[in-house]
Protein backbone atom coordinates (compact mmCIF):
# COMPACT_ATOMS: atom_id res chain seq x y z
CA UNK A 1 0.00 0.00 0.00
CA UNK A 2 2.84 2.34 0.86
CA UNK A 3 4.39 1.77 -2.57
CA UNK A 4 1.09 2.51 -4.32
CA UNK A 5 0.71 5.82 -2.47
CA UNK A 6 4.30 6.76 -3.20
CA UNK A 7 3.83 5.91 -6.89
CA UNK A 8 0.67 8.01 -7.06
CA UNK A 9 2.43 10.93 -5.37
CA UNK A 10 5.28 10.77 -7.89
CA UNK A 11 2.92 10.55 -10.88
CA UNK A 12 0.85 13.51 -9.67
CA UNK A 13 4.03 15.47 -9.02
CA UNK A 14 5.28 14.85 -12.55
CA UNK A 15 1.93 15.83 -14.03
CA UNK A 16 1.96 19.07 -12.02
CA UNK A 17 5.45 19.88 -13.33
CA UNK A 18 4.45 19.63 -17.01
CA UNK A 19 6.05 22.72 -18.59
CA UNK A 20 3.62 22.77 -21.54
CA UNK A 21 0.44 23.55 -19.60
CA UNK A 22 -1.14 27.01 -19.32
CA UNK A 23 -0.24 28.65 -16.05
CA UNK A 24 3.18 27.09 -15.61
CA UNK A 25 5.86 29.24 -14.02
CA UNK A 26 8.18 29.29 -17.03
CA UNK A 27 7.27 29.82 -20.67
CA UNK A 28 9.64 28.65 -23.41
CA UNK A 29 9.44 29.33 -27.15
CA UNK A 30 11.86 27.94 -29.71
CA UNK A 31 13.68 30.43 -31.95
CA UNK A 32 14.50 29.66 -35.59
CA UNK A 33 17.61 31.84 -35.29
CA UNK A 34 21.10 31.41 -33.88
CA UNK A 35 21.90 32.61 -30.37
CA UNK A 36 23.36 35.93 -31.54
CA UNK A 37 20.54 36.54 -34.03
CA UNK A 38 17.91 35.70 -31.39
CA UNK A 39 19.41 38.11 -28.86
CA UNK A 40 19.64 40.89 -31.46
CA UNK A 41 16.08 40.30 -32.69
CA UNK A 42 14.77 40.26 -29.10
CA UNK A 43 16.56 43.54 -28.30
CA UNK A 44 15.12 45.15 -31.44
CA UNK A 45 11.56 44.02 -30.62
CA UNK A 46 11.92 45.40 -27.08
CA UNK A 47 13.07 48.77 -28.41
CA UNK A 48 10.33 48.84 -31.08
CA UNK A 49 7.71 48.31 -28.36
CA UNK A 50 9.01 51.42 -26.56
CA UNK A 51 10.33 49.50 -23.56
CA UNK A 52 13.56 50.32 -21.76
CA UNK A 53 16.45 47.92 -22.46
CA UNK A 54 18.44 47.95 -19.22
CA UNK A 55 21.07 45.26 -19.66
CA UNK A 56 22.17 42.26 -21.66
CA UNK A 57 24.09 39.67 -19.64
CA UNK A 58 26.18 37.14 -21.56
CA UNK A 59 26.60 34.23 -19.14
CA UNK A 60 28.82 32.31 -21.58
CA UNK A 61 31.26 35.26 -21.76
CA UNK A 62 31.20 35.60 -17.97
CA UNK A 63 31.97 31.88 -17.61
CA UNK A 64 34.85 32.20 -20.09
CA UNK A 65 36.25 35.09 -18.04
CA UNK A 66 36.75 32.64 -15.16
CA UNK A 67 38.07 29.92 -17.50
CA UNK A 68 34.89 27.88 -17.48
CA UNK A 69 32.74 26.66 -20.36
CA UNK A 70 29.00 27.23 -20.72
CA UNK A 71 26.53 26.77 -23.54
CA UNK A 72 25.38 30.09 -25.07
CA UNK A 73 23.12 31.73 -22.50
CA UNK A 74 22.13 35.39 -22.44
CA UNK A 75 19.66 37.27 -20.25
CA UNK A 76 18.03 40.38 -21.68
CA UNK A 77 16.76 42.72 -18.93
CA UNK A 78 14.12 45.30 -19.86
CA UNK A 79 10.89 46.85 -18.74
CA UNK A 80 8.46 49.70 -18.34
CA UNK A 81 9.52 51.70 -15.25
CA UNK A 82 6.04 53.25 -14.87
CA UNK A 83 4.28 49.88 -14.67
CA UNK A 84 7.08 48.36 -12.59
CA UNK A 85 6.82 51.15 -10.06
CA UNK A 86 3.08 50.57 -9.64
CA UNK A 87 3.68 46.84 -9.12
CA UNK A 88 6.44 47.45 -6.57
CA UNK A 89 4.11 49.85 -4.77
CA UNK A 90 1.58 46.99 -4.45
CA UNK A 91 4.27 44.83 -2.88
CA UNK A 92 7.95 45.82 -2.63
CA UNK A 93 8.95 42.16 -3.10
CA UNK A 94 7.99 42.60 -6.78
CA UNK A 95 11.43 44.19 -7.06
CA UNK A 96 12.82 40.64 -7.02
CA UNK A 97 11.16 39.93 -10.38
CA UNK A 98 11.52 43.34 -11.98
CA UNK A 99 12.72 44.50 -14.38
CA UNK A 100 11.53 41.82 -16.79
CA UNK A 101 13.99 39.22 -18.08
CA UNK A 102 14.07 36.86 -21.00
CA UNK A 103 16.68 34.11 -21.21
CA UNK A 104 18.02 33.21 -24.64
CA UNK A 105 19.90 29.93 -24.62
CA UNK A 106 21.18 27.39 -27.12
CA UNK A 107 21.52 23.67 -26.46
CA UNK A 108 24.48 21.58 -27.55
CA UNK A 109 22.25 20.37 -30.39
CA UNK A 110 21.96 23.95 -31.65
CA UNK A 111 18.35 24.62 -30.63
CA UNK A 112 17.86 28.20 -29.44
CA UNK A 113 14.94 29.26 -27.29
CA UNK A 114 13.48 32.13 -25.29
CA UNK A 115 12.40 31.48 -21.69
CA UNK A 116 10.69 33.83 -19.26
CA UNK A 117 8.77 33.67 -15.99
CA UNK A 118 5.02 33.71 -16.51
CA UNK A 119 3.86 36.97 -14.83
CA UNK A 120 0.65 35.23 -13.69
CA UNK A 121 2.87 33.50 -11.13
CA UNK A 122 3.70 36.87 -9.53
CA UNK A 123 0.22 37.26 -8.06
CA UNK A 124 0.82 34.08 -6.07
CA UNK A 125 4.50 34.63 -5.28
CA UNK A 126 4.00 38.24 -4.13
CA UNK A 127 0.43 37.91 -2.81
CA UNK A 128 -0.92 40.54 -5.21
CA UNK A 129 -4.66 41.11 -4.84
CA UNK A 130 -5.04 44.73 -5.93
CA UNK A 131 -7.15 44.93 -9.11
CA UNK A 132 -4.92 47.57 -10.71
CA UNK A 133 -1.82 45.46 -10.13
CA UNK A 134 -3.55 42.29 -11.31
CA UNK A 135 -4.46 44.16 -14.50
CA UNK A 136 -0.83 45.19 -15.01
CA UNK A 137 0.30 41.60 -14.42
CA UNK A 138 -2.17 40.43 -17.05
CA UNK A 139 -0.85 43.06 -19.50
CA UNK A 140 2.72 41.96 -18.74
CA UNK A 141 1.83 38.33 -19.52
CA UNK A 142 0.34 39.37 -22.85
CA UNK A 143 3.26 41.68 -23.65
CA UNK A 144 5.92 39.05 -22.89
CA UNK A 145 4.11 36.49 -25.04
CA UNK A 146 3.89 39.02 -27.90
CA UNK A 147 7.56 40.00 -27.59
CA UNK A 148 8.76 36.39 -27.69
CA UNK A 149 6.32 35.52 -30.48
CA UNK A 150 7.57 38.43 -32.59
CA UNK A 151 11.24 37.71 -31.84
CA UNK A 152 10.79 34.06 -32.84
CA UNK A 153 9.06 34.74 -36.17
CA UNK A 154 10.96 34.00 -39.36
Amino acid sequence: MKNVLLSMFIVFGLIACDGNKKGTFLKTVTSPYTQAQSVKKLQNVIKQKGLTLFETIDHKANAAAVKMNLKPETVVVFGNPRMGTILMDCNPSMGLDLPLRILVNTTYEGVTSFTYTNPEYWSLKHNIKDKTCLGIINKAAIALAEIVDEASKK
